[in-house]
C-alpha cells in the first residue's frame, strides 16, 4: 500500500522536479504538473485536499480510458476532469513499485525531451524502498 510519503519520495528522486507549496503534494517538471494531491470539491463545502488520492497526468484520452476501464478500483475521474488527460489514483490500492511506474511515466510525459535524457542516461536516483514494495 502506497501513501503520500511514497509519492513525495518517488517524485523528488526524478530529475529536475520541483515541489510546489500546497496543503498536500504538488510536483512539477519544467513548470508542468505531473502528480499532485486531489483537490476534492463537493457542493456546499469548501475544497478538501486529499493526500490519499493522487492526480496523475496520463498523456491522452486513450490511456485515461484504459486505466479507468481496466482498474476501476484503482483509478477514477470526475466531471471536472472530463477532456483532460488526468486520472485520480487511490494510493492505498497500489504498491510502491506500481506507484514508481505511474509517477515515472507521468514525469516522462511532461518533461521536455532534453530532461528525459537525464533519466534515461542513468542519472536518476530513483530507488524504491523495497521493504514497502510488497505492501
Amino acid at each position: 500500500m502506497a501513501d503520500a510519503g511514497d509519492v513525495r519520495h518517488l517524485a523528488l528522486a526524478l530529475p529536475h522536479v520541483v515541489e510546489i507549496d500546497s496543503d498536500g503534494f504538488d510536483f512539477r517538471v519544467a513548470d508542468k504538473g505531473f502528480v499532485w494531491s486531489y483537490p476534492e470539491r463537493r457542493p456546499g463545502t469548501s475544497r478538501r485536499i486529499r493526500t490519499d488520492i493522487a492526480v496523475l497526468y496520463v498523456g491522452d484520452e486513450a490511456e485515461k480510458q484504459a486505466l479507468l476501464l481496466g482498474e476501476p478500483e484503482v483509478f477514477f475521474t470526475t466531471p471536472a476532469y472530463d477532456g483532460l488527460p488526468l486520472v485520480m489514483l487511490r494510493l492505498a490500492q497500489v504498491n510502491v513499485d506500481r506507484l514508481k511506474e505511474l509517477v515515472t511515466d507521468a514525469w516522462r510525459m511532461r518533461a521536455p525531451d532534453s530532461l528525459v535524457g537525464d533519466l534515461d542516461d542513468g542519472t536518476d536516483s530513483l530507488s524504491p524502498d523495497l521493504s514497502r514494495a510488497d505492501q
